[in-house]
This record gives C-alpha cells, structure tokens and sequence, in this order.
C-alpha cells in the first residue's frame, strides 16, 4: 500500500514568492515613504480656493493629485489653482518620485536577471506541471545520450515521463527535442530528496524511475532513496563499478545496467552468431524499427584492445573468454605502449598491422578517435 510522502511542493515552489518580497522591500518602502511624504507635504502647503481666499487642499484631494502624478497618468484634474508654494512641492514631489520609480524598476530588473529567481520560478513551473500528470509516468535521471533515446522511444509509445538533470544545456535540450507532449524538466541535483520529491517521485502516476546520470554515487543514491521512500517501484540504474552494482542490488534495484559489461556481451554474441545479434538488437529496439542488416562474422585472430583501467580490462576480459589472443594496450603522454603494468614497452605500427581488430576503449572519445586514426596509419 502507497503512502504518501510529505508534501513538499508548496514550501519549495513559493521560495520565488519569498524572494521577491525580500529583494523588493526596501524599494517599495522607498516608494512608499516618498508617496506618502509627497501627499502630506501638498496638504500642508498654503493654497487658496477659487475666489482667492487661503485654503489648504484636503489629505483625499492630495492623495488623488499625487496617485495620479506619481503615476504618470496626469489626469490634469485640480480642485483649485495652485500657488507658488504649492507648485514648488509638486516640482519637488515629482523629482522625488522619478528617482523612487528608478530605483524600484531598477531592483526588479536586476531581480529578473538573477539566477536563483529564475530558478525558483523554473521550479515553481515545474511543480505545477508534474501535479497536473495524470497518466503514468517514468521519472528519468540524467539526460545523456542514452536518456534521450529512451525517451524518445517512450514518447513514440505515448508514455510520459520527467527529467532531472544537473547540467542546464541538457535541461534546455528537453524543449527542443519537440516530444509529442510535454515532458517537465528541471535542473538540479539528483542528490536531493527534495528534488526527486518535487519529480514525482511519491505521486501516485509515477510508475518508475531510471537513473542514468554519469556518476555511480549518484545513481546510487537515487536507487536507495526509492527503496526506502517508494520500495515498490521499480528502478533501472546505470552503473560502471562492480561494487557500486552490489550495493544497488542491495537495495533490491530491478536492473543494474553496466554499459562495459553490455557491450563485451554484445560482441561475444556477434562473435558467436551475427544472426542473433541482428535479431536481438531488433527485438530490443523502438517499436516500428526496421529489420537492422545484418553484420559481417567479426575476424578471429589477434585483437589489439588499446585502454586502461576497467574500460580495456573490461573489454579484454571478454574477448579472452572468447579465446582470441588479445594484446592490451596503454595509452601514456600520447606514446603508444603495449603489454600489462610495468612491463610496457613502446609498440612499433607493425604490431597493430598484423591485427585483425583493433579497440580503441578509453575514456576520453577525443584519444579513442585519435588511437583509431593512429591504427588506420600503421
């Protein structure tokens, strides 16, 4: 049975509200001040009626004369004609009220450049929009490349879904994707209960939740904070270490992906059998996705894996329960090193040409495409 979690939308999304009062109140005291002095002034400066007898104007009348002035609406209504005195105290009220409008529109400018109030009205937006889903939903953390195919395979089936991301170009992104309908985005630290609450996380549409950031602790943390805040949703995670995995399926999550491990699993299967590779990447695509071709048998022969740590080790462990002969390879200062530790020694490009495959697999894409021009060369 689903129990609530605490509601924290109202407190989260006035923050903007707040903020507002509390940049704005000096200047609207200012105003405030001004108005008020403008309008006790005018009823204390000697004036004189139609028939030139002394009259002073009423607090109402120099109200009204100044909520029209200070506004620059200027109705050019007055009761009597004013005198010298008077005109001098308007001429003064007026200036005065420039600079106070100034001030105040300057303030709320520099309020709406702020980027804490754009925040604060991001969420505001964003709160409202997750509390209006009523259909199912997935909330999606993180919104890398694999993220973004997820979810256009999910808008293509008519599923909704809500993102969080902690980098505001990929925020920005869920908008120009041009989904079917539209999917709340926000910016934030997955990290953050209160954010994931704010997500959907406790509502009652929400029927799951990927973590597909690029960091381990932060998938995580999401995995552990559904366990004990939502235990029966189900949680797909991406992970790349070994240990973090366990401690994901400690917390019961449903599938724990590692991107290294699925794709030494793809190869060995194309190793093996291109026919089941074909069909298993066409069961496993988008709904309406053409038959892919399908590919050559890989070679068999010796396989040069160029990596480091658990990407290459990853990559080579696999290849060698293939039984290929495999030669790991280091990357270091741009040399080309090839053996295991300490016992590297520079690889000359007859070692690469007499390959039948080579893998460029570190974690930097610029040395990956620069290690397979490299190889081209030898």
């Amino acid at each position: 049975m689903h129990k609530p979690l605490p509601e924290l939308g109202p407190h989260l999304s006035s923050a903007g509200v707040f903020l507002v009062l509390r940049r704005m109140r000096v200047p609207l005291i200012v105003l405030i001040v001004i108005f008020a002095v403008s309008v006790l002034g005018l009823s204390l400066m000697p004036g004189q009626d139609g028939e030139g007898r002394p009259h002073r104007m009423g607090l109402f009348d120099a109200f009204y004369f100044m909520s029209y002035t200070a506004t620059t609406i200027g109705f050019g209504e007055l009761p009597n004609e004013f005198t010298a005195a008077q005109r001098m105290w308007v001429t003064f009220a007026i200036f005065l009220s420039v600079i106070g409008w100034a001030y105040a529109i300057g303030s709320l400018l520099s309020l709406m450049q702020d980027s804490g109030f754009r925040h604060a009205l991001a969420r505001r937006s964003f709160t409202r929009a997750v509390r209006r889903m009523g259909e199912p939903f997935l909330l999606l953390v993180g919104y890398g490349n694999a993220a973004r195919m997820l979810a256009r395979s999910l808008d293509d089936m008519g599923r909704r879904f809500v993102v969080i991301d902690s980098m505001e170009g990929r925020v920005s992104g869920v908008e120009l994707d041009s989904y079917r309908a539209d999917a709340p985005a926000m910016l934030g630290d997955a990290r953050d209960t209160g954010l994931l609450t704010l997500a959907g996380l406790g509502h009652l549409a929400c029927v799951g939740v990927v973590a597909l950031t690029g960091d381990d602790e932060t998938n995580l943390y999401v995995a552990m904070t559904t366990a004990l805040l939502r235990p029966e949703l189900p949680v797909t995670a991406r992970c790349s270490s070994r240990d973090v995995a366990e401690r994901m399926r400690a917390f019961h999550v449903g599938e724990v992906v590692n991107p290294l491990d699925r794709f030494g699993d793809h190869l060995r299967i194309l190793l093996r059998s291109p026919a089941a590779y074909q069909l298993m990447i066409w069961l496993t695509s988008a709904p309406g996705t053409p038959l892919p071709e399908r590919f050559d048998r890989l070679p068999r022969g010796r396989w040069v894996v160029c990596g480091h740590d658990r990407y290459g080790d990853e990559l080579s462990s696999d290849l060698r329960a293939e039984g290929l002969d495999v030669t790991v390879v280091h990357v270091s200062g741009g040399t080309v090193l090839a053996g295991d530790g300490d016992s590297a020694q520079v690889v000359d490009s007859g070692h690469v040409a007499d390959a039948v495959a080579f893998v460029a697999a570190t974690e930097n894409d610029t040395t990956n495409l620069w290690l397979v021009e490299a190889a081209k060369r030898a």
